[in-house]
């Protein structure tokens, strides 16, 4: 062993001076065994101090530079599983009609509020104006109903003491009436006595006369006399009648006087019922308000403006066309509220967070985009589809799922509006 070690030691001293070796070419050509070219490995690097000062350089550098792109990479999550999506903002008629004027096109650009089609408003301004007239009725009959109920309560008001005045005359008039009555009565009384006097008289001086105990003049008296009571009598009777007919009279005028006074007592009601017609008629004003308004709100919706700014898209309709209250007749994509939609797999999720940074790059511009993750969705895209899959079979297979992140746009970053709804994108969030 020692003679073989010196024979390797010496070998490359030979070479140095240029001795020619011993060996046969064929020996020169085989590969030296490992020992022998670490040995001189270690020879060369003994001989040349800064090659191996640069090869440690160079390790240190490599193991940097691993580490630096092991934590940029580790840095943040991307996928190329994401696209640009935003609000389809879908404009219909609110009213029936026919159109008659048609202002934008599609892939027009419009603000808010920008007329975008004319309905004819011929047949809206009749009923405007139909509705107005109404409300004028309405208010003029309210104001009326008003005016009513002031009249009305003083109305009653007297009604009521005049109708007591006439009972308490009509009472006073029964009360005489009967007076008149019992008068009568007396005085019948008195000239019945009267007239039976004169008729026994009559009957004493006929056989006096026929006698011719008498004078003719003296029975002639006795006939007057016996006529005029009998006269007297039947005026006093007549009397009688009369002050009856008086007492009726007067009775029926206290019924009349009392119907009118229990009539005149229902005051409080009459003028609850004037107010209550008054409210109707406030009531039915605020009904035909309600209808003109209605009405001027059809009218105004006659002209179909943009609810939001962006650009015209999916136009169906046309000038002539008939449409019907809901009718889809175009869509507005608003490009100041779009955002990206990336499905993220579920184990990228594992240190995602809202509010991270993130950094879009968009496949038609090239550009790269500033946002931050604005949520994280609360299912996976399989349970949020129409089908979702039917896991419970026993040929289950695990299969990594995606997780969709809603991630908005800085401000700013859109307001060239060149990003359009679908387009493909490469998000990176920003783990760290």
């Amino acid at each position: 062993m020692a003679q073989t070690t010196e024979t390797r030691e010496q070998q490359p001293q030979t070479e140095e001076v240029g001795q020619p070796h011993n060996s046969g070419h064929d020996e020169e050509r085989k590969p030296l065994p490992a020992s022998d070219r670490d040995l001189k490995w270690k020879q060369f690097a003994r001989r040349n101090p800064r090659l191996r000062m640069f090869l440690i350089v160079g390790l240190v550098v490599l193991a940097l530079v691993g580490i630096i792109l092991w934590r940029y990479f580790s840095s943040y999550e991307s996928t190329d599983d994401a696209q640009i999506d935003g609000h389809l903002n879908s404009i219909s008629a609110r009213v029936p009609g026919h159109v008659l004027k048609l202002l934008v096109n599609d892939n027009d650009f419009v603000q808010a509020g920008t007329p975008l089609v004319i309905i004819d408003p011929s047949d809206y301004q009749v009923a405007a104006a139909r509705a107005r007239a109404n409300y004028e009725d309405a208010l003029a009959t309210a104001r009326a109903a008003q005016v009513n109920v002031p009249i009305m309560t003083v109305n009653t008001t007297s009604q009521v003491a005049s109708s007591a005045a006439d009972v308490e005359g009509a009472r006073s008039g029964i009360a005489a009436a009967r007076q008149q009555h019992d008068a009568a009565i007396a005085q019948a009384a008195q000239a019945e006595a009267n007239n039976v006097r004169a008729q026994s008289d009559l009957a004493r001086y006929k056989q006096l006369i026929e006698k011719q105990e008498i004078s003719q003049q003296q029975y002639d008296q006795a006939v007057a006399a016996a006529k005029a009571a009998a006269a007297t009598l039947d005026a006093a009777r007549a009397g009688i009648n009369s002050a009856a007919a008086q007492v009726n009279q007067a009775q029926s005028k206290l019924a009349q006087a009392q119907a009118n006074l229990r009539y005149a007592q229902t005051a409080p009601q009459q003028v609850s019922a004037s107010r209550s017609k008054a409210q109707s008629a406030e009531a039915n004003v605020d009904r035909m308000k309600a209808e003109l308004d209605q009405a001027q709100l059809n009218l105004q919706y006659t002209t179909i403006v943009a609810p939001v700014s962006g650009v015209v898209t999916g136009r169906t309709v046309e000038v002539g066309q008939n449409l019907q209250a809901g009718q889809e007749l175009m869509r507005i994509v608003n490009l100041d509220d779009i955002w990206v939609t990336a499905n993220f797999k579920e184990t990228q999720l594992r240190d995602m967070k809202v509010g991270q940074a993130s950094t879009i790059e968009v496949d038609s511009t090239g550009h790269k985009y500033k946002g931050h993750v604005q949520s994280i969705a609360g299912a996976s895209g399989s349970v949020l589809s129409i089908l979702p899959p039917e896991n419970a079979t026993g040929n289950y297979v695990k299969v990594v799922q995606r997780v969709p992140v809603k991630i908005i746009f800085d401000a700013g970053e859109t307001k060239e509006h060149v990003l359009r709804p679908g387009m493909s994108v490469e998000p990176k969030v920003w783990i760290r």
